[in-house]
């Protein structure tokens, strides 16, 4: 049974609220070229996606994202950094605390209504605060409408990624848009995923039949995977990225813009944060190594935080309430190390 709580306004009405300023219109839009001409290849820039695991409270992620700002103009010819913030959470169980789209305050009940105006604001003042647009995941396909635009890159998750409607959606969306191995590890499924966004579609989206161009941005990110027992496998090795670009090559009629993110956290990590440092690492060496390594690998995804860790509360300032994250200090070293070594 469904009981009806809120009325949710439609994207347009929710956006005609608080529109986007000019002038930050057209931040957003330098920001979503920059990180396009990476996944094309015209940039020879990292892509680094970097930021709380989820985004619980919009004061501490102003903070992280300021820092990001500041930190940003000091490597800007060597990456393009965008702010990770993600305001859906997935749970493995679908239960637990699902982010600030959906509960705007991790203490108290869902607030739908609420949690869209509140992560409005939040995109904006990001915007606003440090120069770049963000990153978000798109967890409820039907949902991005409402940030559309906000953000300059898409994720679509693991447990997503084999969904119909994920990978039609994708197809429309003028962005990069990583989508990420499924919980498998399947890199024919990873392919079918690319191949899915990167096609012309038709489907209900929203109240409306709507027809798409493909999106020719749509590229893989590599999280590890989960085996039948439970146990997490890392695939960013040298081995795993170059049967994703075997994939790439092998589709018949081709696929645009080869590309890989490497998520360094999740399953590649086994959730420990700090082993994030070292997978960086390790895939900063393979970019050396290999002209097609380094041509495919366009850039990261790291967890990070102003405090590293996890906290089952919202006590600590800018300390993660879901997965552990990277310290800033720890970060601001690695992007400094990432930037050196492209």
């Amino acid at each position: 049974m469904f009981r009806k709580q809120i009325t949710i306004p439609s994207p347009e009405e929710i956006i005609a609220e608080r529109p986007v300023p000019h002038e930050l219109a057209a931040i957003k839009k330098e920001r979503d070229k920059l990180a396009t001409d990476v996944i094309t290849g015209k940039s020879d820039k990292l892509l680094v996606i970097v930021g709380p695991c989820s985004a619980h409270e919009s004061a501490p992620v102003l903070e992280y994202v300021r820092r990001l700002g500041k930190l940003n103009e000091k490597v800007k010819d060597k990456l393009v950094i965008v702010p990770r913030i993600y305001t859906a959470k997935p749970r493995t169980r679908g239960v637990g605390y699902k982010g600030m789209f959906s509960q705007p305050d991790p203490e108290h009940k869902e607030d739908t209504l609420k949690g869209i105006r509140t992560i409005r604001a939040l995109l904006l003042g990001a915007i606003e605060e440090s120069g770049l647009s963000a990153a978000d995941e798109m967890l409820y396909p039907e949902n991005y409408a409402y940030v559309e635009d906000l953000v300059s890159y898409v994720a679509i998750g693991a447990r997503s990624s084999e969904n119909q409607m994920h990978r039609l959606v994708a197809s429309g969306v003028e962005l990069p848009v990583g989508i990420k191995n499924p919980m498998s590890g399947s890199i024919p499924v990873l392919i079918n995923s690319i191949y899915a966004a990167q096609s012309p579609q038709v489907f209900k989206y929203h109240s409306w039949q709507v027809q798409t161009d493909g999106n020719p941005l749509a590229h893989a990110v590599l999280r590890g995977r989960v085996d039948n027992y439970g146990n997490d496998i890392p695939n960013y090795h040298y081995e795993t990225v170059m049967k994703v670009l075997e994939g790439y090559r092998d589709t018949e009629g081709g696929l645009k813009n080869p590309a890989i993110i490497v998520d360094a956290n999740h399953s590649n990590s086994g959730k420990n944060h700090r082993q994030q440092i070292r997978i960086v690492q390790e895939v900063l060496q393979n970019r050396r190594f290999d002209a097609d390594f380094k041509c495919i690998v366009k850039g990261f995804m790291i967890e990070s935080f102003l405090v590293e860790g996890c906290q089952e509360h919202d006590i600590v300032f800018g300390q993660s309430i879901t997965d552990p994250c990277l310290g800033w200090e720890d970060t601001e070293r690695l992007i400094f190390d990432i930037a050196e070594k492209v």
